[in-house]
């Protein structure tokens, strides 16, 4: 029995970056012997088990042979006989192929370390276009690792390009898309995860409202990059710099979806996109099972970032009414997301990066205001049910109305994306 160090942690090593999880293969060894030492078995398709103590996996060597289309159209052969080699041709990529031994020795039969120097995401074999998986995560590599300076070999994106056209790609498991989408909002630059998916015709496959984006103009007085999917990974970029929340990340991502289908005859204006956005973003959680908190955060970006854009504009009780269906008072962590991302949506625009957003103070400072009215004395007054809300409503827009009052200067930056 021999064990070996593989994949992720291997590559993180060499590149000096944090080892975050450790795998690892066996050679020469059966279930029976692992179960005898101790180990978990977890596999149900895979001979994979746990360490006895420090409850890592260890995966017995194994091959793989296409038997049908997609993510499960796999038939696995593990055997003490099934050498390190045979296990590492089956991964997806070079930097991801190697494996180090107990000496610290590193075993690389498909040369990772060169691809690691030259900066490459090249396929291992001609067996990668038999997982569609691997479109996914090769564009996700390709984002993590953008800031270091990796690109994706033209062959190996010439590969991903023909599983789209061949129908492979539509065999991925919603799920599983989903599941590469939030890993790549977590890294410093998602947007590249959606470029690499476009640069081989997947976008366009697996999230056609983005894909669409490209090409669509927008009123050069507030979007100076004029094309709106340009103007979109601006902002997605944006939303990563200013936090790490991926449901805010999603939201950015999706708050001018409506853009696409705007009719052509009222182009580069956008009237009415939000409500538009609304419906391409519920049919979209709906087909990948997106969860509550990522959908409804998006929809309220796409429905009220205009609000939050034109706040100096609005009158006192607009405020309330948009802070209301923000639903702030319940969920006041949600007034923050929201402001970061039409934050991001403002900034995302060519030469706007530094410009100051005063409309999310405003807006912070209406919530506040209106937080504080009391509404003891009203309920002492006897008021209750309809009376009541009507009551306090009131309260609170005389309140954001007197705040405001001392301040009605508006501010020197842009109003971004209220075409």
């Amino acid at each position: 029995m021999q064990i070996y160090l593989v994949g992720g942690a291997v590559r993180d090593k060499l590149l000096g970056l944090p080892v975050q999880e450790r795998d690892w293969v066996v050679v020469g060894a059966t279930p029976r012997e692992m179960l005898a030492k101790g180990f978990k078995k977890v596999g149900k398709d895979f001979p994979v088990f746990l360490h006895p103590k420090t409850r890592e996996e260890y995966a017995l060597a194994r091959t793989e042979r296409k038997t049908g289309k997609g993510y499960y159209g796999f038939e696995c052969y593990a055997s003490p006989d099934v050498s390190l080699e045979e296990d590492l041709l089956r991964r997806d990529i070079t930097i991801n192929a190697m494996a180090e031994d107990e000496e610290g020795q590193i075993i690389d039969p498909f040369h990772g370390q060169r691809d690691l120097e030259e900066k490459i995401l090249r396929h291992v074999s001609p067996a990668f276009k038999e997982d569609p998986v691997r479109i996914l995560r090769v564009a996700r590599f390709a984002a993590r690792f953008q800031p270091f300076g990796f690109k994706i070999a033209d062959e190996t994106l010439e590969l991903m390009n023909s599983m789209v056209t061949s129908g492979e790609a539509d065999t991925l498991v919603r799920e599983r898309i989903w599941q590469e989408i939030v890993k790549a909002l977590e890294v410093e630059k998602p947007s590249e995860f959606f470029l690499a998916l476009r640069s081989c015709g997947a976008l366009e496959r697996l999230w056609p409202a983005l894909d669409k984006l490209w090409g669509i103009p927008q009123p050069t007085r507030h979007h100076p990059e004029i094309d709106t999917g340009i103007h979109t990974m601006m902002t997605l970029l944006k939303a990563a710099s200013l936090t790490e929340d991926t449901v805010t990340r999603f939201a950015a991502l999706c708050h001018d979806l409506g853009k696409g289908e705007t009719p052509p005859e009222q182009l580069p204006s956008h009237k009415g996109h939000e409500e538009r956005g609304v419906v391409l973003i519920k049919m979209f959680c709906e087909q990948y099972k997106v969860p509550k908190e990522y959908k409804n955060l998006a929809i309220l970006v796409s429905r009220f970032h205009l609000h939050c854009h034109k706040v100096f504009e609005l009158k006192p009780s607009t405020i309330l009414k948009t802070l209301e269906k923000l639903d702030v008072s319940r969920q006041p962590k949600r007034l923050q997301k929201f402001l970061i991302t039409c934050e991001a949506d403002a900034k995302g625009c060519l030469g706007q990066d530094e410009m100051p957003y005063e409309q999310a103070a405003r807006m912070y400072k209406a919530y506040e205001v209106a937080k504080q009215v009391d509404v003891k004395p009203l309920t002492e007054a006897g008021l209750v049910g309809t009376e009541l809300g009507k009551k306090l409503r009131q309260k609170r827009v005389q309140a954001i109305k007197q705040a405001f009052a001392a301040r009605q200067v508006k501010p020197q930056a842009k109003s971004s994306g209220t075409s």
